[in-house]
C-alpha cells in the first residue's frame, strides 16, 4: 500500500523517472508535446496551492519561537547566498535573459521539498517546516530588490509588468489565499482538516506532472539555447558545493544544534525553482523559453545533488555532536 510518507521519501526517484519520460516524449512526438504548454498554468496553479497548503501560515507567530535558527536562516539565504550568486554570475556571459533565470532560481530559498530532504538527511524538519512562512514572505519581498541590485534597468527591459503581475497574482497570490483560507477554515470545522489532509497528497504527484508538462513541451525548443544552458550547469554545481560549507560555518557561528544545523545546510543549498517558474513563463515569448529552461536545468542538477546531500550531510559535513 502506498502511503504519503513512502511517496514523499521516494519522490526524487519519481522526478528523475518523469524527467526522462518527459524528455523522450518531447523529442519523439514534438508536435503533440508542444501543445502541452497550454496546460502549464493550470497545473502550476494546483501545484502552488498544494505546496502552500502544507505551509503553516496560521502558525506564523510560532515560526519566530526559535529566533536563533531564524536569524541563521535569514543570514544564509539573504546575505550569504546573494554574495555567492553575485560572484558566480560574474563567470557567466553578459546575457540578461540568462542572468535573470539564474538570479530568479538561485536567490529564492525552497519552501516545499526541502522539508523532505532535511528529514532524509537526518536534520530537524520541524524547524524547517515552521520557518517556511517566513522564507516565502521574505523572498517575495526581497527578490525584486535583488534583481534591481544585480541587473538594474536591464531587468526592466525584460520584465513586462502586466503579464508578470498577472502570473504572480494568478499562480501565486490566489493559490496562496485559498490555502490560507482553508487553513483558517480547518480551525473551525472538521471538513477543513479533511481538505488539508487530502491536499497533503497533492505536492508530489503535481510536481511530477509539472515537470512532465514543462519538460515535454519545452525540450524541443532548447536546441537554440543549448550553448547557454551548458554554461549555467557548472554554476549550479559550484553553488551546491559552496553553500553547504558556508551554511555549516554559519550554523557553527550561531551555535545551532546538529539537527538545526543540517536543516540550515539544506535550506541554504536548495532553491525554489517551481515557485519562480510561473514568473519565468510570464516573460515575453522571446525570452520565456530560455529563462524557463535555465530554471528547469537547475531543478535537474539540484535533484541529483540532493541524493548526494542526504548521504554526506549527516555522515561527513555535520555529524551528530557527542554529548
Amino acid at each position: 500500500m502506498i502511503t504519503r510518507e513512502k511517496l514523499e521519501n521516494n519522490q526524487v526517484w519519481l522526478y528523475v523517472i518523469i524527467l526522462v519520460i518527459a524528455a523522450g516524449f518531447g523529442l519523439i512526438v514534438p508536435n503533440i508535446a508542444g501543445q502541452l504548454d497550454i496546460t502549464i498554468s493550470a497545473v502550476i496553479a494546483v501545484l502552488m496551492y498544494s505546496m502552500f497548503s502544507q505551509i503553516p501560515f496560521t502558525s506564523l507567530k510560532e515560526s519566530f519561537a526559535n529566533r536563533r535558527f531564524i536569524l541563521a536562516l535569514l543570514t544564509v539565504n539573504y546575505i550569504a547566498v546573494p554574495i555567492v550568486v553575485w560572484i558566480l554570475s560574474e563567470l557567466l556571459p553578459e546575457h540578461p535573459p540568462l542572468l535573470l533565470g539564474v538570479y530568479l532560481v538561485l536567490l529564492t530559498p525552497c519552501i516545499d521539498y526541502v522539508i523532505v530532504f532535511t528529514a532524509l538527511g537526518r536534520g530537524n524538519e520541524k524547524v524547517m517546516l515552521m520557518s517556511t512562512p517566513i522564507l516565502f514572505i521574505t523572498q517575495m519581498l526581497l527578490l525584486p530588490l535583488y534583481l534591481w541590485l544585480f541587473m538594474g534597468d536591464e531587468a526592466k527591459g525584460i520584465v513586462e509588468p502586466g503579464p508578470f503581475l498577472e502570473a504572480f497574482f494568478g499562480l501565486i497570490v490566489i493559490p496562496l489565499g485559498i490555502a490560507i483560507a482553508i487553513q483558517l477554515f480547518a480551525r473551525k470545522a472538521s471538513i477543513g482538516n479533511k481538505i488539508v489532509d487530502l491536499s497533503a497528497w497533492l505536492p508530489v504527484p503535481f510536481m511530477a506532472l509539472t515537470l512532465f508538462v514543462v519538460v515535454a513541451s519545452q525540450i524541443g525548443k532548447l536546441s537554440t539555447y543549448m550553448d547557454l544552458i551548458i554554461k549555467v550547469i557548472p554554476i549550479y554545481i559550484a553553488f551546491m558545493i559552496i553553500m553547504p560549507i558556508i551554511s555549516r560555518c554559519i550554523a557553527k557561528w550561531f551555535n545551532l544544534d546538529t539537527g538545526s544545523g543540517r536543516a540550515l545546510i539544506f535550506s541554504g543549498s536548495t532553491r525554489n525553482s517551481l515557485v519562480v517558474l510561473p514568473l519565468a513563463l510570464a516573460l515575453p515569448n522571446d525570452v520565456s523559453t530560455l529563462v524557463a529552461a535555465i530554471i528547469v536545468t537547475q531543478t535537474i542538477v539540484e535533484l541529483i545533488g540532493e541524493l548526494i546531500y542526504i548521504r554526506l550531510v549527516p555522515t561527513l559535513l555535520l555529524r551528530q555532536q557527542k554529548m
